[in-house]
């Protein structure tokens, strides 16, 4: 049995479908440094597992990293080693269509956003919308076919200086006005670093509303052991959110500096 599979929301509402979507930034599957570094990626997939979300949009995945996957080697770890597969498809529950697309090269590897889907996917897109050399950053955009509807999903991970958020915000806006039809709903899910809480007006000019429970209260996600900021969060067009849910506990807050965010969706129909 999962430790981690407990009662995380409440139960869909009745009527019309809900959509469940988690955000999740896995810090890259590891925690710690130096002799206390500690491979986190097995317990991320018992993680993703106890979420049981319809889509679950991931940041700071990798597909490939040389040197951490000769520390965490068969010799060392045996079973516990560094995966085989890249780390979207190792997290993948079994059923679920993937989408990864790298944001950053680094000096031994590199790293982007995934989309694990329970339902059909259609074409990956990948816009790049790295502000300054010292930060790549991108947006996985990829359609959703569920219940014969179609919603687009974009995975976000925004950068670390606010005026960079703003911009990137501001390329968000221009992508769903550009390429996504007025009458199909939108999911915006990711890690947003927006500390200072100056991004939802901007978003709000594609009609882009951030998920909340009835409320409207924030939930805190960073850092995981006492979080106090609301940087992973859900956007939604022609959808709204009937419950949110961020897990805690010390499991949870040992896998990575964030933790997950939650949101139970449901088509608007007055939208």
């Amino acid at each position: 049995m999962n430790p981690l599979n407990s009662s995380l929301l409440p139960e869909a509402p009745q009527g019309s479908p809900s959509l469940r979507v988690a955000t999740y930034n896995i810090h890259k599957g590891v925690r710690g440094m130096g002799p206390t570094k500690r491979l986190e990626i097995h317990n991320l997939s018992l993680a993703v597992d106890a979420l049981d979300a319809d889509l679950v949009c991931l940041q700071e995945v990798r597909h490939f990293n040389h040197q951490e996957a000769r520390h965490f080697s068969p010799t060392n770890f045996g079973p516990l080693a560094w995966p085989q597969e890249g780390q979207a498809d190792y997290l993948a529950p079994d059923g679920y269509e993937v989408a990864y697309r790298t944001n950053a090269i680094t000096r031994h590897g590199e790293h982007g956003n995934a989309l694990l889907s329970r339902w059909p996917m259609g074409a990956i897109g990948h816009h790049d919308v790295s502000d300054h050399r010292f930060e790549q950053r991108g947006l996985l955009h990829v359609p959703i076919i569920w219940h014969g509807q179609t919603l687009h999903v974009v995975v976000a991970h925004l950068g670390l200086i606010h005026a960079s958020r703003v911009r990137q915000a501001r390329q968000i806006v221009e992508l769903v006005e550009r390429e996504i039809p007025g009458n199909e709903p939108v999911i915006i899910a990711g890690d947003f670093n927006d500390w200072n809480e100056r991004l939802d007006e901007i978003l709000h000019g594609a009609n882009l509303w951030r998920g909340t429970d009835p409320s409207g209260s924030h939930k805190a996600t960073y850092p995981s052991r006492v979080p106090v900021l609301s940087l992973d969060r859900i956007y939604m067009r022609g959808m709204r959110c009937v419950s949110t849910m961020v897990p805690k506990g010390t499991a949870w807050a040992r896998m990575s500096d964030h933790l997950p965010f939650v949101a139970e969706l449901r088509l608007d129909q007055q939208a």
